[in-house]
């Protein structure tokens, strides 16, 4: 329970003075760390310190002036649906409705050869599932094992150590390993995830579910970045911006569209203009499609279509929806306390009709349809829309709300919140709102405002903030200097944490707030995530304690980057085992390593 307190102490909020006191200057360097990483790793502190604390801040906000660190460029290398476009995707990663559709006759196969095998494969294992008698598509007969392996080779995939199934597998003809996942049961390829090399971990999920390869791809790629990447202010703010302009992974096609959207709607605007970004996020089907804007037309416009093709269209075009124009106001720019009104949502939502995806089940992109737009007068935050607009009646409002002084306050509030307190100094806020409205919009000045500020800087902002679970394992795993080979175990960790990653159903995104993450349970479940992670029971990551000290007190240092507290220190001296790994798990998990 007193641990629970610990954390529950930085909730209770915060006055003026403690914002007042400057940090010691043996304390910035950390707190920097802390707050625009994803926590130090060891010889971070050491570098910081050589470079000059004002200049590493400051090329923390240029991420493109540092050079990136090629262990995070090799390990994505091999998560090539990262790179594809969304028609792509969903040819490589076929979702089920496309396998029912070859299955049946329906859908022809690809020409591509591997494809074609992938799909004739999935279509049989399909029609075994509906207990057909025999496949309508021609496919490979699906052989037992014992007619595709040796019995030592068998014994060997069954009851061999994690590395002699790694090396099996590692050194099969590519061929003979398509057979021998085929003839697995997925629990059966599914047991092999935790030992396989990264090409075969993909060919199984391919073999299990395709779209599996896309999900695993954007954790793996998100952890990876977390842990190893030299711009991590820049992942930092990656992290925040996607929560803040939220979609949800498993809403219908946003699992294709999904990873488009963080590579070209997010990530090269997280230090750009807000304007950019707010119309990146707008105009991109995975936003169109989780909002439902995709399918809001003008009732005007289905009328106008006649009563043949509203009748053909009709069940995707039911009128205006307001889900768009109502997270565009709230939680996007002006904030719930904004200004607005349920008028101004309609107008809003009126505005964007017509905005919608091209051929929206094959990653066809965005498009705007003049035919399903409301042509009529809007009148938006008390500005005037002429009618006979097109897709400008969209940019304009988005012109608007970029523009309003209450996005500036909203956008700075929360950034404050997420880097120096959750009840931000109004003199913070303002100040950073300013250079909002002063600069347009310019993501990388209002950050230059709050890092430049006494608040930040100040005693107040001093471990004021509890970890997200996403920044809980990646600091642990950053701060114990281990080697992370895959990371989809870790994702799950985090998912039992409470933050699965991309899987935040509500628009809001995942909060910054302290008070979402501070409980008994999820106290609990950290220092479990700590246990596994220091014993060496977590798949994909390693964690080399002949680098650590001997000493417990020594151990916690090398950990927290300082001094541990008295409480962690009478912990540790209290601890039955004394070996580093276990005194490595108390740390981890203490209240005090949660804070950051």
């Amino acid at each position: 329970m007193a641990g629970i307190a610990a954390l529950g102490a930085i909730v209770a909020g915060d006055d003026a003075a403690p914002f007042r006191s400057k940090l010691p200057k043996d304390r910035q360097v950390l707190h920097a760390l802390n707050r625009l990483t994803f926590g130090p790793r060891p010889g971070d502190v050491e570098a910081v310190m050589k470079t000059g604390l004002k200049k590493w801040v400051d090329q923390q906000l240029h991420p493109e002036r540092i050079a990136e660190n090629p262990e995070l460029e090799a390990r994505l290398q091999p998560l090539d649906s990262l790179r594809l476009e969304d028609a792509e995707l969903m040819k490589n990663y076929p979702p089920p409705q496309l396998i029912r559709a070859v299955a049946s006759g329906r859908a022809r196969l690809p020409l591509d050869p591997q494809q074609r095998e992938l799909y004739q494969r999935l279509a049989v294992r399909y029609e075994k599932r509906l207990k057909k008698q025999g496949a309508t598509t021609p496919a490979p007969e699906r052989a037992s094992l014992a007619e595709i392996l040796s019995a030592e080779e068998i014994s060997r995939l069954r009851r061999g150590s994690p590395e002699e199934r790694a090396a099996l597998l590692a050194g099969m003809p590519e061929d003979k390993l398509d057979r021998v996942l085929f003839a697995l049961p997925g629990a059966g390829r599914q047991a092999l995830l935790a030992y396989s090399p990264v090409e075969v971990r993909r060919k199984i999920l391919l073999n299990n579910a395709p779209q599996q390869v896309i999900v695993h791809d954007l954790w793996e790629g998100k952890l990876y970045r977390a842990i190893y990447s030299n711009r991590q202010l820049a992942e930092v703010l990656a992290d925040f911006w996607f929560n803040h302009f939220n979609v949800y992974l498993d809403k219908g096609a946003d699992r294709f569209l999904t990873t488009s959207y963080e590579r070209e709607a997010i990530r090269p605007h997280v230090l750009g203009d807000f304007r950019t970004l707010l119309q990146a996020t707008a105009g991109h089907p995975a936003m169109l499609w989780y909002l439902d804007n995709w399918q809001s037309v003008s009732p005007e416009a289905v009328q106008r279509m006649g009563r043949r093709r509203a009748g053909a269209l009709g069940r995707r075009f039911r009128g205006l929806n307001e889900n768009y124009a109502r997270e565009l106001l709230e939680l996007h720019t002006l904030g719930v306390d904004g200004g607005y009104t349920q008028k101004d949502i309609i107008e809003v939502a009126r505005c964007f009709t017509g905005w919608t995806i091209r051929d929206a089940y094959r990653g066809g992109g965005f498009e705007y349809n003049d035919a399903l737009h409301d042509k009529g007068e809007k009148v938006v935050l008390g500005v005037k829309i002429p009618a006979g607009g097109g897709k400008e009646d969209g940019l304009k409002v988005l012109d608007i709300v970029a523009a309003h002084p209450s996005t500036a306050r909203f956008i700075s509030r929360k950034l404050a919140v997420r880097f120096v307190a959750d009840q931000p100094p109004e003199s913070l806020v303002n100040a950073m709102a300013k250079t909002f409205t002063r600069t347009r919009g310019d993501l990388r000045e209002v950050m230059r405002t709050m890092v430049a500020s006494r608040q930040f800087w100040s005693e107040g902002a001093w471990r004021a903030k509890v970890k997200t679970p996403l920044e809980v394992v990646a600091s642990a795993v950053r701060a114990a200097g281990a080697e992370v080979t895959f990371a989809y175990g870790l994702a799950n960790r985090i998912a039992e944490l409470g933050e699965p990653l991309y899987r935040k159903q509500e628009p809001t995104g995942y909060p910054a707030a302290n008070e979402e993450w501070v409980s008994s349970g999820s106290l609990l479940a950290r220092m479990n995530f700590a246990l596994a992670l220091t014993s060496g029971r977590m798949p994909g990551v390693k964690v080399d304690f002949t680098r650590m000290p001997a000493e417990p007190p020594a151990v916690a240092r090398a950990l927290l980057f300082t001094d541990p507290s008295p409480q962690t220190s009478e912990a540790i001296r209290k601890a039955e085992k004394k070996e580093a790994a276990a005194i490595a798990a108390l740390v981890l998990g203490s209240p005090e390593f949660q804070r950051r």
